[in-house]
């Protein structure tokens, strides 16, 4: 999905499959799918998946859905292929919403490291998405787990809480403008959200830097709800300049210097630990031409350092870097952080238990 995701046209797409590694040889060489005379069959396989599909939302906004690999694990973002048909039909006016997944820290930065280096394309907006319950927690507020009741403290107005998470967003504002574009909030409303608590929001991303911090109330409102967000967006857009925009890193640098920028400006780690293995790796990868790719790190969505349970803004932490996979075809290094998973796990009970069908009627039964 990462090639796929990453690939401007067909030629492209069939130029990363080919260069996708397989394996080494006995003498450490890289034996690529093109070796193995394959390439052009996976492409074949995949050229109607370059297709991105065209959808819409409830109120017939255009919507397009392509790729989307997990920013904790992958690149986490939508498809080069799809924001560029989207620019295009938008037109030299219009503006183009692409989404990164999970947090800012993972997966903006990798849409602007590795996404918009391949693409070419430079944003002039960040739009930041934060709601009151998930600032509550960074800020100390219970563990929160799925299928039971949500504590007090996120139902119940708790401004001090809120204010204290906040740390975290703020946080997030500070790496969005280390690459030169505008950032917006969004204080994604709910019921039990209260006046109070989304000032405080507002007052704190203000203050961080933030271009504009707005209330959104698309999920009780629809579009209506988002307008003054989107009356934000276009205003920043227009304050900004597409020459603004930076990378973090030079391709240029050292492997270990990459995955060191990202950790202490992005993460904010004291510094990297490399086990022997990501040691050998390094060496591996740079010996065999491909130190100069742009890095993807693999590491929990949950906090900013690889401790899942480290909410808001940890400090004097370090980075430990297991081993570090080589995804040649899209064009990243791929460093596994902490004890993250690479493919994400599933229920002790599966799902597929709860699924049928009505053979009468034709109707599914227990798929959500």
């Amino acid at each position: 999905m990462a090639v796929l995701a990453l690939a401007k046209d067909l030629p492209d797409l069939r130029e990363k499959l080919g260069n996708m590694v397989v394996g080494y040889s006995k003498s450490r060489e890289p034996i690529t799918a093109d070796d193995l005379g394959c390439g052009g069959a996976l492409t074949v396989l995949m050229k109607d998946a370059l297709l991105p599909t065209m959808m819409q939302t409830v109120e017939r906004t255009p919507v397009l859905v392509h790729a989307g690999p997990f920013a904790n694990i992958a690149i986490g973002n939508s498809s080069i292929v799809a924001d560029r048909l989207a620019l295009k039909l938008a037109g030299e006016d219009g503006y183009v919403v692409t989404e990164a997944g999970f947090g800012a820290d993972i997966g903006m930065e990798k849409f602007f490291n590795i996404k918009c280096r391949e693409s070419g394309l430079k944003p002039k907006c960040a739009v930041i998405v934060a709601t009151v319950r998930a600032l509550k927690m960074h800020g100390g507020g219970p563990p929160v787990s799925a299928g039971k009741p949500l504590a007090k403290e996120y139902t119940e107005e708790n401004v001090p809480l809120v204010v204290k998470g906040c740390a975290n967003l703020c946080k997030h504002i500070e790496n969005a403008k280390k690459f030169g574009v505008q950032a917006v909030v969004a204080i994604n409303q709910f019921k039990s959200d209260t006046a109070a608590e989304m000032e405080a929001i507002r007052k704190a991303s203000m203050d961080a830097g933030a271009y504009d911090a707005v209330v959104s109330n698309h999920w009780a409102e629809g579009g209506k709800g988002a307008e003054a967000l989107g009356r934000a967006v276009i205003a920043a857009c227009e304050a900004g300049k597409s020459e603004d925009f930076r990378y973090l890193y030079d391709l240029d640098l050292p492997i270990r210097t990459k995955i060191e920028i990202i950790s202490k400006e992005i993460y904010g780690a004291d510094g990297v630990d490399f086990s022997d293995v990501a040691e050998q790796q390094m060496s591996q990868y740079e010996s065999s031409g491909f130190g100069k790719l742009p890095i993807c790190i693999a590491k929990t969505q949950y906090s900013f350092s690889c401790d899942a349970a480290a909410k808001g803004v940890p400090t004097g932490f370090r980075i430990f870097v297991r081993e570090i996979r080589s995804c040649v075809g899209a064009g990243f290094l791929y460093p596994i952080c902490g004890d993250i998973m690479t493919i994400p796990g599933l229920p002790t009970r599966p799902g597929f238990y709860d699924v049928d069908i009505d053979c009468e009627t034709g109707a599914v039964i227990g798929l959500f």
